[in-house]
Order: C-alpha cells, then sequence, then structure tokens
C-alpha cells in the first residue's frame, strides 16, 4: 500500500474518495449477510454488533471492524472487509457506535473520535468469546477511537488485540476539521455528515429534554459548531478545541505497545498530508506508517472502471495476520 497508485481515469482525492463510495465493486460473489445481537452496554443503553461468522469460530481469529463517522456494517469499506474476512476464513463483527445501527440509542450520549472506552469494553467482551484471537480495523472515526484505544490500554492491550490497524484516520482531529469546512470539502462533505448528524441530534433532544440548544443546533453550520454544541459537552469536553486536543491519536502513537498499522493516503480531502505524522521522526517500532500519494479518504480504488475497492481491505488483513 505505501506504493499504491490510483488508476489513471480517477485522478484526485475527492474523486478517489467519492466514486469508491457509491461505485467500487466491494466483493465478487454474494453480498455479507450479517446477524445482528443487540448487546446490553455498562449504563443501561444497547449496542449493536453484526456478525459474519466463520466455518470454524473455535479456531478461527476474529477481524473486528469500528467503523467512521454515520457509517455502519453497509459501508462500502464494511463488506469489502467482510469479503475478504470471508475468503481468508476469519470471523466477522462490527459494533456499531451509538445510533449507527438503524436505531436510535436510549442514553443521553453519541459516540465521538475519541471513544476509546466504548471500544475497550467491546474489544473485551468480544475476546472473552473469541478463543483464536482478534484483529481490529478502525476506519476513519473508528481508526482514530481503535489507537486512542490502543494508546490507553498500552502494556494491557496484547490480551486483548494482537494487532490493530487505523485506516484514514483524523491524527490531528483539530487540523482535520479545519479542512472539512473549507472549499468543496464544505459544499460536500460537511454538508452531508450534519445532514444525518442533526436529525439525530434533534431526536435525541426529544427523548432528553434540555440536553442541549435545538436554535443553536440547527443553526449549526460547521461540524466545528456540531461538535461545540453537541459531541463536546455530551461527552465530557469542555468544547470543541478541547475534544480535538484530548481526542486526537496523532500525538500518543508512541504510547502503543502492540503492533499497529496506520494508512493514511496522502491526498485525503480532509485528512491533510502535512497533519500526518512524519515516519522520521516516530520511534515507536511497534508502529508501522503507510502513506501512498494515492487514495483519498477511505478510497483506496483500483482496476479498469468502475474499479473495485479491494486492494486496502486485502493489503491491511494480511498485515494483521501476519502478526498472528
Amino acid at each position: 500500500m505505501q506504493a499504491f497508485v490510483a488508476p489513471r481515469w480517477l485522478p484526485g482525492g475527492n474523486a478517489q474518495t467519492i466514486w469508491p463510495a457509491l461505485f467500487g465493486r466491494r466483493y465478487t460473489g454474494a453480498a455479507p449477510v450479517y446477524r445482528r445481537e443487540r448487546w446490553a452496554a455498562p449504563d443501561g443503553d444497547f449496542v449493536d454488533v453484526d456478525f459474519q461468522d466463520a466455518p470454524d469460530p473455535a479456531t478461527a481469529p476474529l477481524l473486528v471492524l469500528f467503523h467512521g463517522l454515520e457509517g455502519s456494517s453497509r459501508s462500502h469499506y464494511a463488506e469489502a472487509l467482510a469479503a475478504v474476512a470471508r475468503e481468508r476464513g476469519l470471523g466477522f463483527a462490527v459494533p456499531h457506535f451509538r445510533g449507527c445501527s438503524g436505531e436510535l440509542n436510549l442514553g443521553p450520549r453519541a459516540y465521538h473520535s475519541g471513544d476509546h472506552e466504548e471500544v475497550g469494553w467491546v474489544l473485551a467482551r468480544l475476546r472473552a468469546r473469541s478463543p483464536a484471537g482478534v484483529f481490529a480495523v478502525g476506519v476513519s472515526l473508528g481508526g482514530n477511537a481503535l489507537l486512542r484505544w490502543a494508546e490507553e490500554a498500552g502494556d494491557s492491550a496484547a490480551a486483548v488485540a494482537q494487532a490493530v490497524a487505523g485506516v484514514s484516520a483524523p491524527l490531528d482531529l483539530a487540523a482535520g476539521a479545519e479542512a472539512i469546512g473549507r472549499g468543496f470539502n464544505r459544499l460536500v462533505y460537511e454538508r452531508m455528515f450534519l445532514s444525518t448528524m442533526k436529525p439525530k441530534a434533534l431526536a435525541k433532544l426529544a427523548q432528553h429534554p434540555g440536553l442541549f440548544d435545538a436554535d443553536r443546533l440547527r443553526a449549526a453550520r460547521r461540524l466545528r459548531d456540531f461538535d461545540n454544541i453537541f459531541t463536546a459537552p455530551l461527552h465530557g469536553f469542555a468544547g470543541a478545541a478541547d475534544y480535538y486536543a484530548r481526542a486526537a491519536a496523532g500525538p500518543r502513537l508512541g504510547d502503543i505497545r502492540i503492533p499497529a498499522l496506520v494508512l493514511n493516503a496522502r491526498n485525503d480531502p480532509f485528512v491533510p498530508g502535512d497533519s500526518l505524522p512524519v515516519p522520521q521522526q516516530l520511534t515507536n517500532p511497534r508502529v508501522t506508517l503507510w502513506q501512498p500519494r494515492h487514495g483519498g479518504h477511505v478510497g483506496f480504488p483500483q482496476g479498469a472502471w468502475p474499479g473495485h475497492v479491494r486492494t486496502m481491505p486485502e493489503a491491511v488483513v494480511d498485515w494483521l495476520l501476519a502478526h498472528r
């Protein structure tokens, strides 16, 4: 993946982000089929986990995916990873962040980029039922949250996961928030995210009156505004700036004590290349950085038109399995 090159017919980071998500081939053969489990969370809420079972769960490792902002088990990267897991004989699980499984969760909280406590609880429960071990991938927001868990867990992470990978993770959340609020990004990506996040937040307010100021939320036109009004205060942060500083995984990659892969395309539209860690300055031998020039945000398309999105999942899964 370090030498990954996108096809000539799909130039630029935006095209390599949007086209694969909409039209890239995710799998060969049948679409992934999931079964869903609803877990009672420690705070009395629920978490929905979608599973694709391995042929022999007793001997097959489990691959766990933490999805991105407003993602799910049906996101393009999720179905591509499910297909690769099926081909490799692995179990596959997608725990949904609160409110992302198609049903509004019960409690006042939602999810955020630094949600390492939720990640840790889910991984520990999955490890307890996976005798052959657990490998975890986080994509975008989920990638940052997964890496934050590995940083917080330190030496104890090895008892839960054998290796982790963060794909297109916004390692510098402040830089990502700034980038997504500019130009084309603001017109397309920021508007797209807010179009689903704001209605969910208002539905949460109907569940829990007084949680935040509805008029301010409706007036929000920037993700930073949304984070100031909703994400930060609901999850124990003083504001968006405090949230971005404390939740970002980038500054603490040196704390990771298990094998960790960090994959970011340098032309990602809203994870600026100059915000990524510099390989020459990263002294943690457990962390591997892949920073190809092409790929966009969770795109990494290849092949003749209309292309496919299997290259990244295959490379990431193979890297993880090399640490069995």
